[in-house]
């Protein structure tokens, strides 16, 4: 889900730093309940942020998505492996079982069956037909999904639908109350984990007819309800006790939306905390008492920088390239980061098939970096006065990493760089308008498969192509990728687009990213997927005392 930046497709990840450290935002998350630090029984305490919204078929931050996938459900979920289970569906559709049918013109039909007694929040039952209905208000233009033309633009006349041609989508029929049939376009090896996604999930037609404001107090048909949203202040989740994949243990789930994380964890106000580079060092001593409550994990994200290569001086792939050059990612990493995350060696991360130590982006070379500036289009010129790097954030001082990497453009190539603050919102915006020249941002994948980054973010025509980039061999490389049914040879296409994209620079990969945090004893077990998943479900709290 996992863009926790960019109004965009996908899971955006803002880039988001707790004392220098990328702390992924699906393990700061967190709160309290409201007041101090006194734990219910059966309650877990978070740190969290504020979502920006509630509605699934709106979410494109990773903040969001970490309430929403908690919330509502669709006929397909990702498991905590990243692996696709049923949901509110009986079983996953195959040629096996029946429910997937390759038809004569090349379309491919999938028949879902609903579980039997589904239910939304409200005890109100679950059709067939609201799995339509939710479906066509994504790929309404009305609704402005800005992931409907990715996640479902491959179903037949959601194109249709979504530019304004069609009442309906004609690709999704209900046979019955409880069976639905979807047809996309072509057989597409993937297809079945964008219905993983948000904006495949179910709501409630009933409530979003009667209630414009539906989206403060949402009904799903998730793990948990939303019980209360104090904006600033807290959000409490409560248990779905009907939910048809089982009832949770945890009962209450209550995120605190203020505070720094370890103060609160130290003060026994949360339960589990994310770990800043200030902290780290000593949680990781085995003589400091935190010692035994912390834990490390890699995460299916990746920060990075990115151009804009449609504006002056990023339109010339020699200034990227220089600037890229001009970065020392391994001094950043072993010195400000304490080796905390690793330096990417390419946009591709660790975990998933295509990913490879031999595809690498341009290496820090600081006198081959200033040779290429000065080879460019635009040396010399007053292109490289006034540059600006956008961040997500209130108008303070640039993250530390940044700082370090502005002084090595600084240094290294002689362009000074200024830093563009924006709060969420109107971040994301700007980048999808293309405002900005360069921009620091995070991605943490939706589905583990590479369409979901290189298709989205490099196909001259990709949902989430905000850079402008285009590079015809490229466009090739990813269309036949995406519609490769042989495994092994999938993976060498994306393999080789991927190098393609790391020479001509439109991103400038930064670091593969990593989880540090710190868990209470009596949290038994607190998982923390790759990536944005329901996993609150699954948490398991031991005997601790509470304060009843």
């Amino acid at each position: 889900m996992n863009r926790v930046v960019l109004a965009i497709v996908g899971v955006v990840m803002m880039l988001v730093l707790a004392a220098g450290v990328l702390v992924v935002v699906v393990v700061v998350s967190g709160g309290d309940n409201g007041g101090g630090g006194s734990r219910a029984a059966n309650e877990l305490r978070l740190r969290g942020g504020e979502p920006i919204t509630l509605d699934p078929h709106l979410t494109t931050d990773g903040t969001s998505a970490l309430y929403v996938v908690e919330i509502f459900g669709g006929l397909l979920t990702l498991d905590l492996d990243l692996q696709i289970q049923p949901d509110l569906a009986e079983e996953i559709p195959t040629e096996a079982n029946g429910g997937k049918v390759v038809n004569a013109d090349g379309t491919v039909t999938y028949t879902f069956r609903l579980r039997e007694n589904l239910l939304f929040h409200n005890r109100t039952p679950v059709r067939a037909q609201d799995v339509k209905y939710s479906l066509e208000r994504a790929a309404d233009p009305a609704t402005q999904s800005l992931g409907a033309a990715f996640f479902l633009a491959d179903i037949v006349g959601v194109l249709e639908k979504l530019r304004g041609e069609a009442d309906e989508v004609s690709g999704v029929q209900v046979i019955d109350d409880r069976t639905i049939e979807i047809t996309i376009e072509r057989d597409l090896p993937n297809f079945l984990f964008k219905l993983t996604y948000p904006t495949a999930f179910v709501v409630n037609q009933q409530q979003m007819e009667r209630d414009d404001n539906w989206s403060r107090r949402p009904i799903g048909t998730g793990p948990y309800k939303l019980k209360k949203w104090d904006f600033g202040d807290l959000i409490t989740l409560e248990a779905n006790e009907e939910y048809h994949l089982g009832a949770p243990q945890v009962k209450t789930v209550r995120y605190r939306l203020l505070g720094t994380s370890i103060t609160l964890y130290e003060d026994d106000q949360i339960d589990v905390a994310g770990v800043g580079i200030d902290d780290l060092e000593r949680v990781q001593d085995p003589l400091d008492p935190l010692n035994g409550q912390y834990s490390s994990g890699s995460q299916l994200s990746i920060s990075y920088l990115g151009f804009n290569v449609n504006a002056p001086p990023f339109d010339d792939p020699l200034v990227r390239q220089a600037f890229g050059m001009a970065i020392n990612l391994e001094e950043i990493v072993s010195i400000l980061f304490q080796d905390a995350i690793p330096a990417a060696n390419s946009i591709v991360m660790p975990g998933l098939p295509a990913y490879s130590e031999d595809n690498q982006a341009p290496q820090f070379d600081p006198e081959r970096a200033l040779e290429l500036l000065q080879q460019s289009s635009y040396w010399d010129t007053d292109a490289l006065e006034g540059i600006t790097v956008a961040e997500g954030g209130a108008g303070g001082s640039a993250s530390s990493s940044l700082e370090v990497i502005i002084d090595n453009w600084r240094t290294h190539l002689g362009v000074e760089v200024t830093v563009e603050q924006s709060l969420a919102g109107e971040f994301f915006r700007n980048i999808e308008d293309g405002i900005y020249q360069m921009y620091l941002l995070a991605w943490i994948m939706d589905y583990p498969a590479e369409e979901n980054l290189l298709n989205l973010h490099f196909d001259s025509e990709g949902a989430n192509n905000y850079n402008g980039y285009e590079n015809p061999s490229v466009d090739t490389l990813l269309r036949e990728a995406l519609i490769e049914q042989d495994a092994e040879r999938r993976t060498a296409l994306y393999q080789q687009a991927e190098q393609l994209i790391l020479d001509d620079v439109p991103w400038f990969p930064l670091f593969f990213d990593r989880y540090h945090i710190l868990k209470k004893d009596y949290v038994k077990v607190y998982p923390v997927p790759g990536g944005i998943v329901p996993r609150l479900r699954f948490v398991v709290l031991g005997d601790e005392p509470v304060d009843e």
